[in-house]
């Protein structure tokens, strides 16, 4: 099975990536969806919320009311990190059981918005970043989700920052065009790379060279790539990454 974390700032196109992704065959886990469904009413999920920040957070229902709670904890790491201490275990526990029931030759997609500030990426064959310039994103926020810019910013302000993304990429999606430009680079990443490496981890064979070695500049990102690599290998030997 070929594991893949997907993630992207907030507002950078991530769910247009997964949504094409899930057409093209990929079984997808969207860790947004869990974080919702483990604080569903009668959750121990809800509980733990509840009993960290008030009952104040549900609404009439008894469901969690998202934005008043987004409003608590946006701009208040403290607050953020009780949060976030809450919910990431749950939605990895389930995410653990999804994965374990996907088929064995699939392309499995993990959705993941903080898979870099949970430390997650080592985890994966491969990380899939979606990258968007920040002026755009902070204008989709405003014209889609009807946000302020003070909003905006505070939501990108609790993210990790672009570089640090960008450092835990094995692929930068670029998202500073139409939707269609960004499903047909999805496309060309299915078809030329990830169904390739997926077949390769199935029939367990050492992908094709196509020639020999070369002699090349220095890269500068060849620190990145070689922690990439170390931490995976890490992970396989059953030690920290």
């Amino acid at each position: 099975m070929l594991k893949i974390g997907l993630t992207g700032g907030i507002a950078s196109g991530k769910s247009v990536v997964a949504s094409r992704l899930r057409e093209l065959g990929a079984v997808l886990v969207d860790a947004d969806a869990l974080a919702r469904e483990v604080v569903e009413p009668g959750t121990p999920g809800l509980a733990k919320v509840v009993e960290a920040f008030s009952s104040a957070v549900l609404g009439p229902d008894g469901r969690l009311d998202r934005p008043r709670l987004g409003a608590l904890v946006f701009g208040d790491p403290e607050r953020l990190a009780v949060l976030n201490g809450i919910i990431h275990p749950l939605v990895r526990e389930r995410a653990a059981a999804l994965t374990a029931a996907a088929p064995a030759g699939a392309v499995l997609v993990q959705d993941i918005p903080l898979l870099v500030e949970t430390g997650q990426g080592a985890h994966f064959h491969l990380v899939v970043v979606v990258d968007a310039p920040e002026p755009l994103r902070v204008r989709r926020m405003v014209e889609h989700r009807k946000m302020t810019e003070e909003q905006a910013l505070s939501r990108i302000a609790a993210q990790a920052g672009r570089e640090e993304r960008l450092a835990a990429a094995d692929v930068v999606l670029e998202n500073a065009g139409s939707k269609d430009e960004l499903r047909d680079a999805v496309d060309r990443l299915w078809k030329f790379r990830l169904t390739p490496y997926a077949e390769n981890l199935t029939r367990r064979r050492v992908a094709a060279r196509t020639g020999g070695p070369a002699l090349t500049p220095a890269n500068p990102d060849w620190p990145a790539q070689a922690a990439r690599i170390i931490a995976r290998l890490r992970v396989a030997a059953g030690r920290r990454p």
